[in-house]
């Protein structure tokens, strides 16, 4: 029962995340599903990966939720250790995980931090935070 009580916590996230994947699926993407999490790839997902995301060079993975976007086959296998942390923080903090991320993003800008890697969820994510 606690699964699917994760699942329904996240599912506002993870009905984001089936929306870029399916848009990636319709551009020539693939979807598949590993360990309870779908992972895709490809298509309209890389492009938005490497040219939306407000990082230098884009993104090469993203979790929304139980889906995690990746630029392809081999970043979802690269990335997937650190994504997967996301994904429990998003069965920890549901509907309130994306306002926390960038309240997070912000507190640490505002302590003279790397919005990004300053981050508390993604310092948990590499391991810099316990």
């Amino acid at each position: 029962m606690s699964n699917v009580l994760r699942y329904l916590w996240a599912s506002p996230n993870t009905v984001l995340g089936l929306v870029f994947a399916m848009l990636g699926v319709c551009t020539g993407g693939r979807m598949r599903l590993h360990r309870g999490v779908i992972e895709t790839h490809g298509g309209l997902v890389t492009w938005w990966l490497q040219h939306v995301v407000p990082l230098p060079g884009g993104a090469r993975a993203l979790t929304l939720g139980h889906v995690v976007l990746g630029r392809s086959p081999e970043e979802l296998h690269l990335t997937r250790e650190h994504e997967r942390v996301h994904v429990r923080q998003y069965e920890r903090w549901g509907p309130a995980f994306l306002p926390a991320y960038a309240l997070a993003s912000l507190l640490a800008w505002k302590r003279g931090q790397p919005p990004y890697r300053g981050n508390r969820f993604e310092r948990e994510a590499y391991g810099d935070d316990a």
